[in-house]
C-alpha cells in the first residue's frame, strides 16, 4: 500500500456507507474516490466493499483492514501535529493565486485538505487571469500561483526569483451543434478539417488565439477563420452550440452532463493543449507553501487519473 491516501478512503466510506458522500467528506469526486478504492483492492489482493440496496459494504477482509487503516491514520495524524510544531504550521496564512477554472475544478479539494490538516494556517484564494498573477507573486501579494501556459502560444520567462513546475496537461477538444457538418464525421478532428470551419477564439494578444495561429501556421495553413471572439469559454461553448461557429476549449472549461445538442470531438495529433503551472517564489518559504503545492500536485494527479471526458 504505497498511498496512505486510500486508506482513508475506506474509512470514509465505512463511515458513510456510501461513495458520494466519502468523496464529499474528502474533496474527490465518486470517479476519482473508486479508482482510489480499486488500486487498495489491488494492492491487498482482495475485494474490500461490495455495493448494496443499502449502500457500500465493507467485505470481511475490509472490516479487518478498515482496524489498522484506522490506527495507521491515528499515529500519522500525530506525527503531522508533531512536525506542524516543528515546522511552524500551527499559525500563518497562505494566500493562492488561481485563474478561474482552476479555481473550480482543482483548488477545492487541495484546500479543504489543507484546511482539515492546519486549522491554524489561514488560507485565502485571489483570482488572476494569466498572465497578471506573476506580477502579483513578484510583489508578494501572494505565495503561490496556479496559472497556465498554451503549447503553441507565447511562453514568458520567469525571472530568477521564480519557480515553476507543471502539474497537469489539459487537451483542448473542439464543440460544436449536433446540427453541425463537422458533428457527423467520427473520430478526432484533423487540422485541415478544423481549417474548414469558422472558429470562436479569444481576441488577439489572448494567448488561446495566438496558441491557434501558430498551430495553423506549423501545419502549413493559412489564418485560421475567425467568426467571434471572446476570451470567456463558457460563452465560447455557448456561441458554438448555438451553431455560429467552432469553439477550441479546455477540458475543464467543457460542458458537463450528456446533451443531445453538442458534440465534442478531439484533435488529430498534436492537438493543442496548456500546460497548467504552479509558480512560487524560490526565496521565499512561508509555513505550510510546501505542503500546499503538494496537495495542489494530488489533486491534479486525480483529476488527470479520471480520464478524458471524450472517448
Amino acid at each position: 500500500m504505497q498511498d496512505l491516501n486510500r486508506l482513508a478512503t475506506l474509512i470514509a466510506v465505512s463511515e458513510t456507507g456510501s461513495i458520494s458522500k466519502a468523496a464529499a467528506r474528502l474533496g474527490y469526486t465518486p470517479p476519482a474516490l473508486s479508482q482510489h478504492l480499486a488500486k487498495l483492492e489491488r494492492d491487498v489482493g482482495m475485494v474490500l466493499l461490495v455495493r448494496s440496496s443499502r449502500g457500500v459494504e465493507l467485505t470481511q477482509a475490509g472490516q479487518t483492514l478498515l482496524v489498522y487503516a484506522r490506527q495507521v491514520m491515528h499515529i500519522l495524524d500525530e506525527a503531522r501535529s508533531a512536525l506542524a510544531e516543528v515546522a511552524g504550521l500551527t499559525e500563518g496564512r497562505i494566500r493562492i493565486g488561481s485563474f478561474t477554472t482552476a479555481g473550480v475544478h482543482l483548488l477545492p479539494q487541495a484546500v479543504l485538505r489543507f484546511r482539515r490538516n492546519y486549522p491554524n494556517i489561514h488560507t485565502s484564494i485571489h483570482e488572476y487571469e494569466p498572465p497578471t498573477g506573476d506580477t502579483a507573486l513578484i510583489n508578494g501579494e501572494i505565495d503561490v500561483l496556479l496559472t497556465h501556459v498554451y503549447e503553441h502560444g507565447p511562453v514568458s520567462e520567469l525571472p530568477p526569483s521564480l519557480e515553476s513546475e507543471t502539474v497537469l496537461v489539459e487537451a483542448l477538444y473542439a464543440v460544436m451543434s449536433a446540427d453541425h457538418e463537422a458533428a457527423r464525421e467520427p473520430g478526432p478532428l484533423a487540422p485541415r478539417e478544423l481549417a474548414r470551419w469558422p472558429l470562436v477564439t479569444g481576441p488577439r494578444g489572448f494567448a488561446n488565439r495566438e496558441a491557434l495561429e501558430t498551430y495553423f501556421a506549423a501545419e502549413g495553413m493559412g489564418p485560421p477563420k475567425i467568426a467571434l471572439e471572446t476570451g470567456n469559454y463558457a460563452m465560447a461553448t455557448s456561441l458554438a452550440v448555438s451553431g455560429s461557429a467552432l469553439a477550441l476549449v479546455p477540458t475543464m472549461s467543457l460542458p458537463t452532463g450528456h446533451s443531445s445538442e453538442i458534440v465534442i470531438r478531439r484533435l488529430a495529433e498534436p492537438g493543442l493543449s496548456r500546460q497548467i503551472l504552479l509558480v512560487w517564489r524560490s526565496f521565499d518559504t512561508p509555513p505550510g507553501l510546501g505542503t500546499i503545492r503538494q496537495f495542489i500536485r494530488d489533486r491534479c494527479r486525480d483529476y488527470a487519473e479520471e480520464g478524458s471526458p471524450v472517448p
